[in-house]
């Protein structure tokens, strides 16, 4: 007897359902949300970035044509005034840079608190002052112990750069602390709202003495240099005498690069 033809055999795959809790589900949704909003923050502030650093590099070649063409200018006058036999007052300065050369020992007590009004608490600090009637007494008085004079555009360069250390708060109401300069986001943080948002405005609103050249100075600490390479002596005297304190003009510029 013939045997009848056998159906191969079909395994049926069943699906199961799988209960989820639905506060897994929310936890699920929850964090995938994060993850867009996270993507998105990230993608807008690198935008940002490239945006900024573009306009720091126009800021900076813009500060550039600017420093040489007050340069140029100067030289003009100087030549046209040799021109016609007259004598050339140069530019009034706008701005100095005050070293401290000497510690605390017998100095009196008007003379200590003036230091300390310059924010010259300790020997080879250094910090920037906008000349005017009050500054210039200032340093009449304080004279014996400090040594000053007009920083050109490289010095004031190298010391931002180098010796650049900010004076900020890292929360409201706590007293300011002294952090290196690592990023302009520091810059913008403290002085954005004044227009100031890199290393380059800063260093433009020193040098040029601008409308927040408070804020911007302040916002600096008072820089540490090192001694003097060779040494400072004679410190006795005042400059003109051979010494080294009061008024040297464009002579600071090379004992800062000795202490930078």
């Amino acid at each position: 007897s013939a045997k009848m033809p056998t159906k191969p055999a079909t395994s049926a795959k069943k699906t199961v359902k799988v209960w989820v809790p639905e506060s897994v589900l929310k936890k699920r949704a929850k964090q995938e949300e994060i993850q867009k909003k996270k993507v998105a923050s990230l993608a807008e502030q690198r935008l940002k970035n490239k945006q900024t650093r573009r306009l720091i590099v126009k800021k900076a070649a813009a500060y550039d044509k600017e420093y040489k063409a007050a340069e140029r200018d100067v030289i003009r006058m100087r030549r046209e005034a040799k021109k016609q036999g007259n004598f050339f007052m140069e530019p009034e300065p706008k701005i100095v840079l005050v070293v401290r050369i000497k510690g605390v020992n017998g100095v009196d007590p008007k003379t200590r608190k003036i230091l300390q009004l310059m924010r010259l608490r300790q020997v080879h600090n250094a910090v920037f002052l906008r000349m005017n009637s009050a500054s210039i007494n200032m340093l009449r008085l304080v004279a014996p112990y400090v040594t000053f004079g007009t920083p050109n555009l490289k010095t004031v360069r190298e010391l931002i750069y180098k010796r650049g250390f900010a004076s900020v708060s890292p929360k409201p109401g706590v007293r300011k602390q002294r952090i290196p300069i690592t990023d302009n986001k520091i810059i913008e943080e403290s002085l954005g709202k004044h227009g100031i948002v890199c290393t380059e405005d800063l260093i433009h609103e020193i040098f040029t003495a601008g409308k927040n050249f408070r804020e911007a100075n302040h916002f600096l600490w008072p820089f540490k240099l090192s001694s003097a390479k060779g040494g400072i002596d004679k410190k006795r005297y005042s400059f003109i005498e051979g010494g080294q304190y009061g008024d040297r003009e464009e002579f600071i510029n090379p004992l800062v690069r000795r202490m930078n």
